[in-house]
């Protein structure tokens, strides 16, 4: 979901190469000391800006700046060195001569911490699924799981949520995300036994996407609705449960939940991750479609999303003049995105049955039961009466609005307070110099008074 920013290049000479690589190596030689940084004072928002940093240098990733930020963070030689190595081409020798000359002043770290190792994991498996070595990745990916089973360590969990996503990621493009289902579940149950909750989090995504990447909705369900619940750490992981949880609620025909789920979670996406609020959008627009809405122009005039909803446009122009071969041609025009989507199987109308008009009665039923529509199906004579609109402030709607309303402001205020930060000690009252004197004058004279003490017993 996050867009990856980047950094334009002066023209340079036939030596830019060279000249841009050591400002990149620099740039991982910072996000290493801050992530050292954050590891030895146990500061988790130092290592998330260390990943973001690092999202930021993705495009400028090369062979031969990996194989010199390794020789710098791991022992040349080590286990971890090696494995890695072995995942980056071989270097020519103008980068041969390049990695000598600028690891002659590098100083390796006989024993790095856990952290640039699962670091160091990252970058490399960043690099792979870039350059699409998939089979690659799918190995790097396998060993840095493994190395994560044996950490428990909460500055680490930052940095194996990305490896988690990386790791299914480099399956599902193979065609093999099936194989890792039972090994997502496990690391689910070691992040729960562990109370890492940012690892539940992605993981249950990983493991809902996994689900619906087969149509196993009655699995993903189950699944979600065991997986304990907390307070969302991730934007980014929040919108993506929400995506799924509104998916699932459609094919269980459960619209307006459906609808509630996709819109917020278009909504809470960044600007940046303009892929997902579009297929965001495409959803929503189909469950508001079956709903009996129209949606208003102004969804499908979304800056850069005008040519990837124009079949939906189309579609939904189509319902609202009530033109049924005009919705069969869209749908037969548009069937190859319609299927890309999956949403062609929403899209179909059950017209071409034996009897239509049960069929109608059904979609009428369950457009009341959701609360679209306020009225009575007549069995007997085959219509439908709409119910008269009564006076809604002599009920209690108003009270319940006021009160979500309320209480939302009331928890964006106490996460605005949680989200700040205070200077250690900050809340104890400063002592002057005089003060501080006396107390350790005092403390002196005890230690010396017990120990006079000490002596006297023996």
């Amino acid at each position: 979901m996050t867009e990856d920013v980047e950094m334009k290049e002066l023209p340079a000479p036939s030596n830019s190469a060279t000249s841009s690589s050591p400002s990149t190596l620099n740039h991982l030689k910072e996000i290493a000391s801050l992530i050292e940084t954050g590891a030895y004072a146990r500061e988790v928002r130092r290592i998330v800006r260390a990943v973001r940093l690092t999202m930021a240098l993705r495009r400028k990733l090369k062979a031969q700046v990996l194989c010199a930020f390794l020789n710098f963070a791991l022992s040349p030689g080590s286990e971890p060195h090696n494995r890695l190595a072995a995942h980056l081409p071989k270097e020519d020798e103008h980068e041969m001569e390049f990695d000598t000359a600028t690891s002659v002043s590098q100083t390796p770290v006989k024993h790095p911490l856990p952290e640039l190792e699962i670091y160091c994991y990252l970058l490399v498996l960043i690099y792979l699924i870039d350059q699409k070595k998939y089979s690659e990745a799918k190995a790097c990916s396998s060993a840095s799981v493994a190395r994560l089973k044996n950490l428990n360590r909460r500055t680490v969990d930052v940095l194996a949520s990305r490896l988690y996503f990386y790791y299914s990621l480099s399956y599902e493009l193979t065609g093999d995300l099936a194989e890792i289902r039972g090994n997502l579940l496990a690391l689910h149950r070691i992040a729960t036994l562990r109370h890492d909750e940012l690892g539940q989090e992605t993981l249950l995504n990983l493991l809902l996407r996994n689900y619906l990447h087969y149509n196993l909705y009655d699995q993903a369900e189950k699944l979600r609705s065991k997986a304990p619940r907390f307070e969302a750490h991730s934007n980014q992981q929040f919108c993506r449960y929400l995506f799924y949880l509104g998916k699932i609620r459609t094919i269980q025909l459960e619209y307006t939940d459906a609808k509630e789920s996709l819109l917020q979670a278009a909504r809470k996406a960044p600007v940046a991750a303009l892929g997902f609020r579009v297929q965001c959008n495409k959803w929503a627009i189909i469950v508001r479609l079956l709903l009996g809405e129209i949606p208003e122009r102004t969804v499908f005039m979304q800056k850069g999303m005008e040519n990837a909803l124009r079949p939906y446009f189309e579609l939904t122009n189509a319902v609202r003049i009530g033109d049924l071969e005009l919705f069969k041609s869209v749908a037969e025009k548009f069937s190859t995105t319609f299927s890309s989507d999956r949403t062609h199987n929403l899209i179909k109308l059950r017209l071409d049955t034996a009897n239509p008009v049960a069929d109608a009665e059904s979609i009428v039923a369950k457009a009341i039961r959701d609360g679209a529509i306020d009225a009575t199906i007549d069995h007997a004579n085959g219509w439908m009466v709409s119910k008269e609109t009564g006076d809604i402030y002599s009920t209690n709607e108003p009270q319940i609005a006021f009160n979500s309303r309320i209480a939302f402001c009331l928890n964006m205020h106490n996460d605005a307070v949680r989200a700040l930060r205070f200077p250690p000690n900050s809340h104890k009252e400063k002592e002057s110099a005089e003060k501080r004197r006396e107390r350790q004058q005092q403390e002196q004279e005890l230690a010396k008074h017990i120990a006079e003490e000490d002596d006297d017993e023996f």
